[in-house]
Parts: C-alpha cells; structure tokens; sequence
C-alpha cells in the first residue's frame, strides 16, 4: 500500500506559479513511478508528467513541456511539479498517482494503482 497527499495547490494569477508536492508514505521503499494527472471542471482526467523510481527519466504531456516541471527526492519520499507561466485553463484538481507495479512512465490513469485525493489549482485571468 502506497499513501498520497497532494498539497500547494492554491489561487493564482495567470502568468505566475506554483509548486505542487506529492508526499508518499507506506510501501515507500518499493520503486514505484509517479504521475501528475488533473482534471478540470465537467472534462476526463488529464495526463500532465510522470517521473521515474531514480529521477532520471521523466515524461510530460506535449501542451505542458517547457511550462511544467517534474522532480523527485526520494530522501523525503516526495515529489513535486513546478508549474510556471500558469495559465487560465490550467485550472483543476491535480492527483498524484503511483505505479508500484511498472516503470513505464505511462500517461494512462488506469495503469496507477493508488492516488492522491487532490489538490485544487486556480489560474484566474
């Protein structure tokens, strides 16, 4: 069993940041990969970046690379997303996911097997 607690989310600005953290705790010494997913008001969940066991592999959705960036520090079992330049349609809830059963860095919300409970981001214009 894996435990996920999203926190940072919060109002913004269109233009500004924030940075969100995944906190793990439970089967933490296992090497499981992490996804960021959100979703927005009435739209399917949505894959946002992923990141391997080591750190070393990462994976972003095509809209989101340049503005998004995702890292980990496995001394403190978290991860985190820098989200810069936000937008107004970034406005969601985000989930942290892991994936104890797979290193592929997948963008698919099926192959996750235990989720945060989300955190919501407001990106006003």
């Amino acid at each position: 069993q894996v435990q996920l607690v999203e926190s940072g989310g919060g109002s913004v600005q269109a233009g500004g940041s924030l940075r969100l953290s995944c906190a793990a705790s439970g089967r933490t010494s296992s090497r499981y990969t992490i996804g960021w997913f959100r979703q927005a008001p009435g739209k399917v969940l949505e894959f946002v970046a992923a990141i391997s066991w080591s750190g070393g592999s990462t994976y972003y959705a095509d809209s989101l690379k340049g503005r998004f960036t995702i890292s980990r520090d496995n001394a403190k079992n978290t991860v985190y997303l820098q989200m810069n330049s936000l937008k107004p349609e970034d406005t969601a809830v985000y989930y942290c996911a892991a994936n104890v059963y797979s290193h592929y860095l997948s963008p698919r919300g099926g192959e996750y097997g235990y989720w945060g409970q989300g955190t919501q981001v407001t990106v006003s214009s």
